[in-house]
């Protein structure tokens, strides 16, 4: 089956797409998910919910429900840490049940970088097991062990990439192995050092990645200085360059600081959503959903 969802068709026939992301709350209540939902208005062409990237959250298939109730095209997130491949063949038929029709596959930070070190991990298959997986499921309309799928499955598979990851020979390596497995869109980690992901870029085109899946570039507005230093020193993906960090320090009180976090973040999308490649811009909020119209009307993207 050919994925037929608006964000497939705009990167299709070649339009320039902004996602964003929403990071569902610790919450019971659809009411969370529509005031973050709210926020985004126009110009983002579908949303990702974050699958308890930092810890538990609301699910983000339920969040994805409710988004899509409130008409906005959800992106399904699905990490592979949690789940065997029953749980995910199993979510994911629930996922196009319920209209679904976007998926980003990711292996998932470790548990013991998100609260939960005494967590079992599963790990029974990782990102780019899923994508075949999930692809499979689009062509051959069968699950991972050939049973049928009832009814007509689409979905489009998306993956994640981190542009600063090295050496880079192996970045491109895995990167390729996960467009080979089906994926037909990239989004990456937040970038925040222009030259390494330019050198990345260039690798990346070189590969003729470009030709096969959507490249949308990641971009994060920082909210403090104390953020950004938390990010980095938890996380390898986030490499946030020490003139940054000054940047925000230097701009002053809390308020400040937001707002040069914005400037930041309009900066590099100014620089980098015209560099031959990009198909598109992806906003992380980082859970500030509020900021995303701001952000894309400051850089040109509304």
């Amino acid at each position: 089956m050919k994925a037929s969802s608006g964000l497939a068709k705009k990167l299709t026939n070649g339009s320039f797409v902004v996602t964003a992301e929403l990071l569902p709350r610790i919450g019971a209540s659809d009411s969370l998910v529509k005031e973050a939902a709210t926020a985004f208005g126009k110009g983002v062409v579908a949303v990702n919910v974050s699958d308890n990237p930092f810890g538990t959250t609301t699910s983000s298939l339920a969040a994805c429900a409710v988004l899509k109730e409130a008409g906005l095209e959800p992106v399904y997130q699905v990490v592979s840490r949690d789940r065997n491949r029953i749980a995910i063949q199993s979510d994911v038929l629930g996922a196009a049940t319920l209209g679904i029709q976007n998926l980003l596959c990711l292996t998932g930070y470790h548990q013991s970088l998100i609260g939960y070190p005494e967590s079992a991990n599963v790990y029974d298959i990782d990102s780019v097991q899923m994508i075949s997986a999930i692809s499979t499921m689009n062509v051959e309309q069968t699950l991972m062990n050939g049973e049928a799928i009832e009814g007509d499955f689409s979905m489009a598979v998306g993956a994640v990439a981190n542009p600063y990851l090295r050496p880079l020979p192996l970045n491109i390596m895995k990167l390729e192995k996960k467009v080979r497995a089906g994926a037909t869109f990239i989004q990456t980690q937040a970038i925040f050092d222009l030259e390494p992901f330019v050198e990345w870029l260039e690798a990346v085109k070189a590969a003729g990645v470009p030709e096969k899946a959507a490249i949308l570039a990641g971009v994060m507005p920082l909210a403090s200085a104390e953020e950004a230093e938390e990010l980095r020193e938890t996380f390898t993906e986030f490499v946030i360059p020490d003139s940054i960090v000054e940047r925000m320090k230097k701009a002053g009180d809390a308020a400040a600081q937001k707002k040069e976090g914005l400037a930041i973040c309009t900066e590099i999308i100014t620089k980098v959503k015209d560099l031959k490649g990009i198909k598109g811009i992806h906003i992380l909020s980082g859970g500030k959903e509020s900021v995303v119209p701001e952000l894309m009307a400051s850089a040109g993207l509304s």
